[in-house]
């Protein structure tokens, strides 16, 4: 595999959640998927599309597409020593599921994080102190650890809004303490703008914890707003944080350059959060974000990697 590979993910559907009637039917998302130009998707939401790997496989197979990664979320952010065991069981039926389908990376969502996207309240204290940061890490190295020796599959943490790894500060100094052999970061273009970041500069300064890109945009005036006025970024969304590119930040044609400069294979995975939209926004948002990353050479990598079903159960 060579080059920068350009997928998809639910998230662009519009889809958050395992089970939600305002999202988008999984099976309508995979030929949609299709219909976009994309050959390699995401799993998004553990338990959105079938859990079962033959199944799935099949339903992959016959549309041709590939398995970027899988995705947890809903375990919060492994700073909590209570939240621990929740977080290793899931992590380990999707590591399981991806590894049966030929996908070699996860991508870990601290979500919830410190705040409720709906109601804006404060679930924890927004910083983590000496302790938790020092959970937080060691957790981080354990899981991916146990996930690569027990299934072959490179666990990848997302920074995100509202969560304890967010800003660029806290971004370094997760990169800084966590162990490069365990854990890699699944840089999200867009969250490290809502906060203010630099994606181009994290990518010039932690080349080799590049491991997975979420390339995203967000309007800067309503990450600026979202700020200013305490709003939770869920509520953001649905104001319309993140947006089609070329509409907001950051600038594409710096991160793929930047991307490019790194000379290995990388996937490159649009997200766009939609939740809540109708049934019938994302197809044409997916197709002109396709041909628009095309045109800075996204996604013209080359794979001879195909949909791979193992025998699950250890």
């Amino acid at each position: 595999m060579t080059g920068l590979l350009l997928g998809t993910a639910p998230d662009s559907w519009g889809v958050w959640f395992a089970d939600d009637p305002a999202q988008t039917p999984w099976q309508r998302f995979l030929d949609e998927v299709v219909a976009a130009g994309y050959e390699w998707v995401e799993l998004g939401p553990y338990g959105y599309l079938p859990t079962d790997p033959q199944r799935l496989g099949d339903e992959l197979a016959k549309r041709a597409l590939k398995v970027a990664g899988g995705t947890v979320h809903g375990v919060g952010g492994l700073h909590n020593p209570a939240d621990w065991p929740a977080a290793l069981d899931k992590t380990r039926r999707v590591a399981e599921l991806t590894s049966a389908l030929g996908g070699r990376h996860l991508v870990f969502v601290p979500v919830p994080g410190y705040r409720d996207d709906n109601t804006g309240a404060y679930l924890e204290p927004a910083e983590l102190d000496a302790d938790g940061w020092q959970t937080l890490i060691r957790a981080s190295d354990e899981l991916g650890k146990i996930i690569a020796e027990e299934y072959g599959v490179k666990v990848h943490f997302h920074e995100h809004a509202d969560s304890h790894v967010e800003t660029q500060t806290q971004i370094e100094r997760f990169l800084d303490g966590t162990d490069p052999r365990y854990t890699s970061l699944c840089l999200d273009t867009g969250h490290v703008a809502y906060r203010a970041g630099d994606s181009v500069a994290l990518i010039r300064k932690y080349p080799d914890r590049m491991g997975y890109i979420h390339i995203k945009q967000v309007d800067p005036e309503i990450s600026r707003v979202a700020g200013d006025e305490g709003i939770p970024f869920g509520q953001a969304v649905k104001r319309g944080v993140c947006v089609e590119p070329p509409n907001g930040a950051p600038a594409v044609g710096s991160v793929v350059e930047a991307l490019n400069a790194l000379d290995r294979e990388l996937f490159v995975v649009v997200e766009q959060d939609l939740y809540p939209c109708a049934f019938d926004v994302p197809l044409p948002i997916a197709v002109r974000t396709r041909e628009y990353l095309r045109g800075f050479g996204l996604g013209a990598g080359t794979s001879q990697a195909a949909p791979v079903t193992r025998e699950v159960g250890r």
